[in-house]
């Protein structure tokens, strides 16, 4: 069996209280200390829209000290991705926080999100290789979005460089990629956006108009049935024997859907009876008792 690190994208959601996160917060109660006491894995969502202060992360650090194999997955920020348009100091900032979360072993990776319209082409794969000899001392996990991307000559690259080909399940509008697990090196990095197609759509419509934290988010409010998550764990565990970390992030993160449906893939991934969570999640989400050791 691989190593799982089963989690969420980000931890800090208002929307989260009181699905996840109690309600009544008594004094010095810590989000991520709690979120890290019930998984050992999150992927940081806010280094992609600013580079984030170095006393932060070691705060980051301090928060999970109780939590012996808890790591983090960073996102890189979106002047490398979407933007394309970095300089020396930017590299500087991201090295010197990711170097900070290695030499306290919680670092796992370096997420790098590319847009829809990144397609596959020379250019692509040339700015793909340049990205990996910028950051050549950590794992890598590269996420696209276009179906383009699913030939071998992209995944004879990946093997090549040895850059993690993260997995993504996604709304199948246009020329999405599909989710089909493929291995590229000895881990795994899967993502799961939702399925809400409709709001998917409408978030499309409206790209760059202001939105507010909720219609930003609506695209991604979307709670996994059973049978999908069935689905999912045959679809990993055909692949999981291939790899010796398998990083599982759920994205679907409004009002704790996330939350929820990474405690049932922890439940079906690691064969586990019965899990600890807390009693709000399972209030908030009543089919969770029957996997609760609570």
């Amino acid at each position: 069996m691989p190593k799982h690190f089963l989690g969420t994208a980000g931890w800090s959601y208002k929307d989260w209280v009181p699905s996840f996160y109690p309600k009544n917060q008594i004094a010095g109660f810590d989000w991520l200390q709690f979120y890290s006491h019930y998984f050992n894995c999150v992927e940081v969502n806010s280094t992609y829209y600013a580079y984030i202060s170095p006393k932060v992360v070691e705060g980051w650090i301090r928060k999970v000290s109780d939590s012996d194999n808890f790591i983090f997955d960073i996102k890189l920020h979106q002047d490398f991705t979407h933007k394309r348009n970095f300089d020396e100091q930017n590299i500087k900032a991201v090295r010197y926080n990711l170097d900070l979360l290695a030499k306290a072993e919680r670092l796992g990776g370096l997420l790098i999100q590319f847009p829809y319209s990144f397609s596959f082409d020379s250019s692509a794969i040339q700015y793909i290789q340049k990205l990996r000899d910028t950051f050549p001392n950590y794992n890598c996990f590269v996420e696209v979005r276009h179906s383009s991307w699913q030939n071998n000559k992209a995944m004879d690259f990946f093997k090549a460089t040895g850059i993690t080909f993260c997995t993504i399940d996604q709304p199948q509008i246009g020329r999405a990629i599909s989710f089909e697990p493929i291995i590229t090196n000895d881990k795994a990095y899967i993502r799961f956006h939702g399925r809400n197609e409709k709001a998917w759509k409408n978030s499309i419509n409206n790209y760059g108009k202001k939105q507010t934290y909720e219609e930003r988010s609506e695209r991604y409010k979307y709670l996994y049935s059973p049978g999908e998550l069935i689905e999912i764990e045959q679809k990993i565990k055909l692949v999981q024997e291939k790899v010796k970390e398998v990083h599982v992030i759920m994205n679907n993160h409004p009002q704790g859907d996330a939350v929820a449906n990474a405690f049932e893939l922890i439940h079906l991934l690691e064969g586990k009876d019965k899990i600890e969570m807390p009693g709000t999640i399972i209030k908030a989400y009543p089919r969770l008792k029957e996997i609760s050791i609570n």
